[in-house]
């Protein structure tokens, strides 16, 4: 079995060089996402050992011939049934004479750790969080390329539900709609559970769709987002019909005022806190600042949610390469709520916004 191909994966060498600077001779990574990300395998159940030398893929044979086809060239360990991964992994580690094996102490469970460290008691086992998601917070251009993508497809998704938007459909008919078009058009399915909540109901920002038909009220607000290939994109809109209440109509205008405060701030070397602060003093000065009840944004790539956190607490500079959204809100319990979310990459001079769905007050206005 050859390993040229990690061993070329720049990835694998950040890495390894995170792993010196720890002090840890590799690290098993039990994370599938940090698998996948690490070495494009895109099954689950699967363990990476990555040491200063090798790469191995330890999994069973359900997915031989996937690994083969996405990973032809990575060296894989198939558990033998009725043995478990974690014997192979300590036959590996023993091969290798590992002495200091860091594991992903962020995302592994108290019964994994203990396994561990029952099958690996000669060695020295070292907590290390976050060396991976940290590699992941900057999108290279083969990531990038697909979460542009994943935004195409929310937003042909979404093209299709405001064309066909009618007063007797429910909040779960534009739910199913959703991940039907995307599915549709070749994506995964959505990054995550849809949001939709007609009227006062948009006051929920994790409001799970029910029933309630979109004539009952006279906005809706649609939280969504496309996986392709397992790399995902958030957005999020609010469509008027009717008679819109000023109150509302002044809501929407002021948050999107601060959206695009905060867009506009964002460019590498700018502390994260200053772009929260570009929006959120928007808001309170319209004398809404207590019902802004999230943080900013978020990174997005194989997670809907991970590193960079956009908040008012962060004061870590943006880099070139991420890719975070921008959402403030404003809600009102009993009214309704307004949320306006776009999914933007920090460029070398300044920033990039890679969804294009139309957002001012005009054209969120629809016919039913």
């Amino acid at each position: 079995m050859t390993t040229s191909r990690p061993r070329s994966n720049p990835r694998i060498s950040k890495l390894r060089r995170k792993l010196k600077q720890c002090g840890a001779d590799a690290l098993l990574v039990t994370n599938f996402k940090n698998v996948t990300y690490l070495s494009g395998f895109t099954g689950d159940d699967s363990y990476l050992l990555v040491t200063a030398k090798e790469v191995i893929l330890f999994s069973d044979p359900r997915f031989t011939v996937q690994i083969e086809t996405e990973c032809p060239n990575l060296e894989m360990d198939i558990r033998e049934p009725g043995t478990s991964i974690l014997s192979r992994v300590g036959k590996a580690v023993a091969r290798t004479k590992i002495g200091r094996l860091g594991i992903e102490s962020g995302s592994m469970s108290v019964q994994l750790y203990q396994q561990v460290r029952k099958k690996l008691a000669t060695i020295e086992v070292k907590p290390l969080d976050g060396l991976v998601e940290e590699l992941r917070e900057i999108k290279d251009k083969t990531e990038i390329a697909q979460i542009r993508e994943a935004v195409s497809l929310a937003e042909k998704a979404f093209a299709v539900i405001r064309a066909g938007l009618r007063g007797d459909k429910v909040e779960k008919e534009l739910e199913a709609q959703l991940t039907y078009e995307i599915q549709r058009n070749g994506g995964r399915g959505t990054s995550f559970p849809p949001i939709v909540g007609v009227g006062e109901r948009s006051a929920l920002p994790h409001v799970a769709p029910t029933m309630k038909r979109i004539e009952e009220g006279a906005f809706v607000l649609i939280d969504w987002g496309a996986d392709y290939q397992m790399y995902k994109s958030d957005l999020t809109r609010v469509l008027f019909y009717g008679k819109v209440p000023a109150k509302m109509r002044k809501m929407y205008e002021v948050c999107l005022q601060a959206q695009l405060a905060a867009i506009k701030a964002i460019k590498p070397g700018v502390a994260i806190s200053a772009v929260d602060h570009a929006a959120r003093s928007i808001i309170a000065e319209a004398g809404w600042g207590k019902q802004f009840r999230h943080g900013l944004g978020h990174g997005i790539g194989l997670d809907i949610h991970e590193a960079p956190r956009l908040a008012g607490s962060v004061d870590r500079p943006l880099e070139p390469g991420m890719i975070v959204t921008v959402e403030p809100g404003i809600y009102f319990p009993g009214f309704g709520g307004v949320r306006i979310e776009d999914d933007i990459l920090v460029t070398n001079d300044g920033h990039e916004v890679l969804t294009s769905v139309p957002k001012s007050f005009d054209e969120a206005h629809v016919s039913i």
